[in-house]
């Protein structure tokens, strides 16, 4: 979907006009990530601006301030992930 704005010139001499559609579609995404409309971040935020990976989409989020939405539930949950991989690991090392 393409949409047309009108932007006041004072406002828009701050940015560079090649990469001020790509700043404004930053923005939004961030803005839809902070108020929960996206919810599956990796994968849409990644789609949505074309970045490679999950480590990326954190990246993008921590450079902007974004809050990363991550908490002790999810810090258990991967603890536990990465214990489950460690053990899969040693048992086909024995």
């Amino acid at each position: 979907m393409q949409i047309t704005l009108d932007l006041p010139e004072e406002l828009i001499q701050h940015f560079d006009p090649d990469d001020l559609s790509r700043e404004i579609l930053a923005e939004l995404v961030i803005q839809a990530h902070e108020t929960e409309k996206i919810t599956n971040v990796d994968v849409d935020v990644g789609r949505i601006l074309g970045l490679p990976s999950g480590w990326a989409v954190d990246a993008f989020l921590k450079q902007h301030n974004a809050d990363l939405n991550y908490d002790e539930m999810d810090l258990a949950r991967d603890h536990k992930t990465l214990h489950q991989l460690r053990e899969k690991q040693a048992n086909r090392a024995s």
